[in-house]
């Protein structure tokens, strides 16, 4: 009787390990096994939003019918303690994934970026916000809300509704997915105050513009120009023109009013349109940036080119260069053979 109650214990450990040896080949399994369905495809993109928590983050792997084995993916993921680590953004799945490298790629959040290109593409505020709500998980009115709160862009950025784009420099960023507003401006801001060093500032302050007018005005001469040394002889047109209380009349800034972004000749009609950027009917500047600026537009303003001249007329060479004047007489000759070149090539618009 003894030795057959020592042959069922012996049997019973022997399958109790082999209980526990066939558990732990299933972990093994599950944790290395594929376990992604990317539809034929060598990866997809998931997009985890801000608010998501655990169950959020399962419906949503599960409705893009990414995980291919839900009970060993939710077994694995309570075991590597996901639902203490959800992220939100953007997260590339690869085929052939297996549970352990999805969950490690979500618990340590290795997210894909997304690349923002703030360039002349973008050519007015409603423009910009369109880009990032397209980009990004940010609502259009989430970003407009933000960009028309008078308090706290002055308070932040010491800007209003008006020049905030002033703020969005030239420039590449690579940003989370579920990036919050105030995050994407922090580093819009950072990138605003790299190019607004001590010396620009100096340079700004003893100007006696603000650097908001600073950065419109560069706006306007980089609309006319991308020649340097053309932009700075332009910057001193303008800024001799606000000295004496003219008229800036800078074709650009119709453009921008009318959005006829594009055409290489305004019209007299383009010239009564009843906006504040309209520089033919309100002087001074406009209230804020035409266009994004770039750091040498910047830098024309700030080195401008001391002269007499108030006024100046592209090239009829079509060169990128201006002819500069400091009498009206000679700037209508100047004009006047601008004119012809745009009718001799059919230029209308």
């Amino acid at each position: 009787m003894a030795f057959g109650k020592k042959i069922i214990s012996k049997l019973s450990f022997l399958l109790i390990v082999a209980g526990i040896a066939a558990g732990g080949y299933w972990v093994y399994l599950e944790l290395y096994k594929p376990n992604v369905n990317t539809g034929g495809k060598n990866y997809k993109y998931v997009f985890i939003p801000k608010e998501a928590d655990y169950n959020l983050l399962l419906e949503i792997l599960y409705n893009e019918n990414v995980i291919t084995n839900r009970t060993s993916f939710e077994f694995m993921a309570k075991r590597m303690e996901l639902e203490k680590n959800v992220h939100p953004g953007k997260f590339k799945v690869t085929n052939g994934m297996n549970n352990r490298q999805i969950i490690l790629m979500l618990k340590n959040h290795r997210e894909e970026k997304i690349r923002l290109t703030f360039n002349s593409q973008i050519h007015n505020k409603e423009e910009f916000i369109e880009y990032l709500n397209n980009k990004l998980e940010l609502g259009y009115d989430e970003i407009d809300e933000f960009l028309h709160d008078d308090e706290m862009l002055e308070k932040k950025f010491g800007m209003d509704p008006d020049n905030i784009m002033g703020l969005v420099m030239f420039s590449v960023m690579d940003v989370s997915w579920a990036v919050t507003v105030e995050s994407l401006f922090a580093d819009l801001k950072g990138n605003f105050d790299k190019v607004w060093n001590a010396a620009r500032i100096e340079k700004a302050k003893k100007s006696g513009y603000r650097i908001a007018d600073i950065m419109t005005l560069a706006s306007i001469v980089q609309s006319e120009s991308g020649i340097y040394s053309e932009q700075q002889k332009i910057a001193g047109v303008y800024i001799n023109r606000l000295k004496k209380d003219m008229p800036l009349q800078a074709d650009p800034t119709l453009k921008f009013a009318n959005k006829n972004y594009d055409v290489q000749r305004v019209t007299n009609a383009d010239k009564e349109t009843n906006s504040p950027y309209n520089t033919y009917k309100f002087k001074g500047l406009p209230p804020g940036p035409i266009c994004l600026v770039k750091t040498q537009a910047i830098d024309a303003v700030l080195n401008y080119y001391k002269s007499n001249y108030i006024f100046f007329c592209a090239k009829p060479d079509f060169s990128g260069y201006s002819d500069f004047a400091n009498t009206y007489e000679q700037h209508l000759r100047n004009a006047n053979a601008y004119q012809k070149a745009l009718d001799k090539r059919g230029i209308m618009r």
